[in-house]
């Protein structure tokens, strides 16, 4: 069955979208994992190569995984690195505004990158999560930006940090309903085992001897 939502009502299929939300990423990839649905990122190397890299996908990108597989059955490809923008050398010492920040060349051993990403924003920018997040969506595109552009995408993305980097989704989705109260740790886990009780029911794992394991 391809479209494993058409064991569902109609009530039943919305509770269950709204309810993904509140499936952490640890519940989320081992329900992924067990259905070979990929959130670890791959590069592809010069030599034709396709590796898996240490990076992993942000919650956002594996849900949308999760959903489709749900309508149509089919696990997706993994986020994919092109080769043109993969270096398995590190930068040079000297780096100019204009030059490129390819895959692997982002890391805070990296000074030269580190430096240059200060002076571009007048001593703001820090080493974090929101600098790997916009290095990773260029990347993700398939484009290593210049130092300047990217410099300016995290300026922009740096002032809307809240927004990135919250764990849970759900969260800013109750705050701005007033729902987010003292007891929504307990709401999200109530409602992450609703959401894994569902899939576990239209999605079973199959066992290595051909049953269906729930």
């Amino acid at each position: 069955m391809s479209n494993l939502m058409s064991q569902l009502t109609k009530g039943e299929k919305a509770r269950l979208l709204e309810e993904l939300n509140y499936m952490n990423l640890a519940e989320i990839r081992d329900f992924c994992s067990e259905r070979g649905i990929p959130y670890r990122i791959v590069a592809e190397y010069p030599n034709g190569k396709v590796k898996a890299t240490k990076d992993t996908d942000r919650k956002p990108i594996v849900l949308a995984r999760v959903r489709r597989y749900l309508t149509t059955g089919q696990a997706g490809q993994p986020t994919r690195i092109p080769a043109k923008i993969v270096r398995e050398k590190g930068p040079p010492a000297r780096l100019e505004r204009r030059d490129r920040l390819y895959y692997r060349w982002y890391a805070k051993e990296f000074e030269g990158v580190m430096r240059l990403l200060r002076d571009l924003t007048a001593g703001r920018f820090r080493d974090g999560a929101v600098a790997r997040v916009v290095a990773m969506e260029f990347w993700a595109r398939g484009k290593a930006p210049t130092f300047e552009e990217f410099a300016r995408s995290w300026t922009k993305t740096k002032a809307e940090e809240h927004r990135l980097l919250t764990p849970e989704y759900a969260y800013l989705t109750d705050l701005r309903h007033q729902r987010a109260d003292g007891d929504w740790k307990a709401l999200r886990k109530a409602k992450a085992k609703s959401a894994l009780k569902t899939l576990s029911r239209i999605a079973p794992v199959r066992a290595a001897a051909g049953r269906l394991s729930r």
